[in-house]
């Protein structure tokens, strides 16, 4: 197995905590009309006859519920976070792939963490990196809050199990998916890696053999990439498969001849990008110095975003800094809160 530090050198660098149940309870809203078709999608989704306004459901063991409103707009309960949405999986060769479910939810919003939605500087930081060492990922996992956004490598061990593990401790998860890097293949960022001479169809392939590594993400993110995510017409596919799924897209931020912004609003796709890499130099200081930049941006802006990857000294530095950055009045949000979704406006 690869450790996570020999990958340093090739790379470009890249909670909700088990609240107490609550019996069930009558939820009241307002009646919506049929969601409309998400983008790529062949028609405008049927309506499950669970999800329709007035719908009276009765839990086993439980009262009554009446389900009412907008089915688009339900998020899982923390207590089942770690379990897919069984009609938001495709079963394909390639594993279980996420798709929009018949009533129009994405696995972007269903996955998604919840955040306050309030005014006021906002950051979110992504760690990558997951899964390569047991060791590491089991210590980001605990030592992280829940409001760190946690990305899994295709090339990590057991990644059902961490999957699992992060979500039931609150993280909102990411799929990092091998993109050709200059200098390949003596730089190689792994296994079904995409590749910018490969046709569409393989490039799909591949693209979904790493996708059915893990459920319950929210999107999937470049691991490398600088070559591939400069080629119009070998992202172009990549990113309407992603938005056809109802996933976000984030760019690591790592190369700036990157097309993937104007692919995913040319496809109508979500969309976010990093605004800092914050451990380039792996040294607590320095870590901990790229983290108040991210913080003078997210003032400035509104809201910012920064990758890392999980070292030991990254994991330590940001959740040191997270929970002084809350005693400042810095909200920390998983990447999901602050992309560019055409479907929210």
């Amino acid at each position: 197995m690869v450790g996570l530090s020999s990958l340093v050198s090739f790379t470009s660098h890249q909670g909700f905590r088990h609240p107490a149940p609550e019996p069930a309870k009558p939820q009241v809203a307002e009646a919506v009309t049929a969601p409309k078709p998400t983008n790529g999608a062949a028609s405008t989704p049927a309506q499950n006859s669970n999800s329709l306004p007035g719908k009276v459901i009765s839990p086993e063991g439980g009262p009554k519920v009446i389900v009412v409103g907008d089915p688009t707009k339900r998020t899982q309960d923390p207590r089942t976070a770690h379990l897919p949405e069984q009609d938001m999986l495709e079963q394909s060769p390639q594993g279980p792939l996420p798709v929009i479910a018949p009533d129009g939810r994405r696995p972007l919003d269903v996955y998604a963490r919840p955040w306050s939605g309030a005014r006021g500087a906002r950051v979110a930081i992504v760690i990558g990196g997951l899964g390569l060492s047991q060791t590491g990922s089991q210590q980001a996992i605990r030592a992280l809050p829940g409001e760190v956004t946690l990305a899994f490598s295709p090339e990590g061990n057991s990644l059902g199990r961490w999957m699992q593990a992060a979500r039931q401790d609150g993280h909102e998860i990411l799929m990092q998916v091998p993109l050709e890097p200059y200098d390949y293949p003596r730089v190689n960022p792994g296994r079904n890696t995409l590749t910018v001479d490969a046709p569409s169809e393989l490039t799909l392939e591949n693209l979904h053999k790493t996708m059915g590594r893990i459920t319950n993400y929210t999107g999937v993110m470049n691991y490398m990439g600088a070559r591939f995510t400069a080629d119009t017409n070998a992202m172009t596919p990549v990113i309407q498969d992603i938005a056809r799924r109802g996933l976000l897209y984030f760019d690591d931020g790592t190369s700036s001849r990157s097309e993937a912004d104007a692919i995913a609003t040319q496809q109508g796709a979500a969309f976010a990008s990093s605004d800092v890499l914050i451990d380039a130099t792996q040294e607590r200081g320095s870590i901990l110095k790229k983290l108040d930049e991210l913080e003078r941006i997210a003032r400035a802006k509104g809201s910012a975003i920064a990758t890392g990857s999980a070292f030991d000294v990254t994991v330590e530095a940001v959740a040191a800094w997270v929970n002084e950055a809350k005693a400042r009045g810095i909200e920390v949000v998983p990447v999901s809160a602050l992309v560019r979704d055409p479907e929210r406006g």
